[in-house]
C-alpha cells in the first residue's frame, strides 16, 4: 500500500494510532500495519458467493491473498461482478480490491484441489469511532469531514502522487 496507495495507507495507519490510543487495550494483527483486521477462510475448498463488505472502510483497500494448490486456469478465479472482470488467481497471489463498494466472489476448485484465503481489512466502525470524536453516539463530527465527503483526494497515481483531475474541489 505504500508505493501504491500512500495517501490511504497514511490514513488508515494514522486513524488506527488514534483508536489504538484511545483504547490502549486494542491490539491489532500487526504493529505499523495498513489493515487492522485479518480474516482467514479456512478450506478445503474456500469459496464465496458474492458480496460487497460493507462494514470495511468504504473507500479503502481490502488485501486478498490465496492460498493452497489448485489449477487457477480453471478455478478460484476472482470475480469482480460490477466490472464485468473474471480474473486468473493463482495460489500464494494477493490483490488489493474496494471490498465494500465492489460485488466480489471467487469460483469453485476441482474436487481433489485445495483453497484457503487470507483477507486483510479496515473496519468503517474504527474509522468512525475518530471521526466523532471517540464516541458512539455520533453526534458530531471533531474533524476530517472531508475524509467522508469527498475522499476522491485519496487516489493516487502508480507513482504515487495525487491526480489533480481526480481530486475534486479543495
Amino acid at each position: 500500500m505504500e508505493v501504491f496507495a500512500p495517501t490511504l495507507r497514511k490514513f488508515t495507519t494514522d486513524t488506527m494510532e488514534k483508536v489504538k490510543g484511545s483504547i490502549p487495550s486494542l491490539q491489532y494483527p500487526f504493529e505499523d500495519h495498513s489493515f487492522s483486521a485479518l480474516t482467514f477462510n479456512i478450506g478445503p475448498a474456500a469459496c464465496t458467493v458474492p458480496h460487497k463488505d460493507v462494514m470495511n472502510l468504504t473507500w479503502g483497500w481490502c488485501a486478498v491473498t490465496s492460498l493452497g494448490n489448485y489449477d487457477h486456469t480453471k478455478g478460484g478465479h476472482l470475480v469482480l461482478w460490477d466490472l464485468d472482470l473474471a480474473i486468473e488467481f493463482p495460489p500464494h497471489s494477493t490483490i488489493f480490491i474496494p471490498s465494500a463498494i465492489v460485488s466480489h466472489s471467487n469460483t469453485a476448485i476441482g474436487p481433489e484441489e485445495r483453497r484457503s484465503a487470507v483477507t486483510q481489512h479496515n473496519s468503517m466502525g474504527l474509522f468512525r469511532w475518530v471521526a466523532y470524536d471517540y464516541s458512539l453516539q455520533g453526534k458530531r463530527m471533531r474533524s476530517g469531514k472531508e475524509w467522508w465527503d469527498d475522499p476522491t483526494h485519496m487516489f493516487t497515481t502508480v507513482g504515487g502522487h495525487v491526480t489533480p483531475e481526480i481530486r475534486g474541489p479543495n
